[in-house]
């Protein structure tokens, strides 16, 4: 089970996007995820008339390693680390270790 899945919200733990929030967007193995606005690197592209791109320098958001992010507590307004938990009839849900609170996907 992963603990950290796409429409999360996470806290960036380390680099030179620390401190920053977003939604995780896209898994792109089992070790990398993409984050909106976190990871931004300049492209340069070249234009492609049968494609009908044009050229120029773009902004493109890179994947980020998933133990250098968090996900984001709301209630306690802090970054978290997350626990599975099995509740009573056998199904395994994502909790905070903090408070033990389920988290809502």
């Amino acid at each position: 089970m992963n603990k950290i899945r796409k429409g999360d919200q996470v806290v960036v733990l380390t680099g030179r996007d620390k401190g920053k929030r977003g939604t995780v967007t896209l898994r792109v193995d089992e070790d990398h995820v993409v984050v909106e606005g976190v990871n931004m690197v300049k492209k340069h592209v070249k234009p492609n008339p049968m494609k009908g791109t044009t050229g120029g320098v773009i902004d493109k958001t890179m994947p980020i390693h998933q133990s250098n992010i968090a996900i984001w507590n709301a209630a306690a307004a802090k970054a978290d680390r997350v626990g599975i938990k099995t509740l009573a009839d056998g199904k395994r849900v994502r909790v905070f270790k903090s408070s033990g609170d389920e988290i809502k996907a």
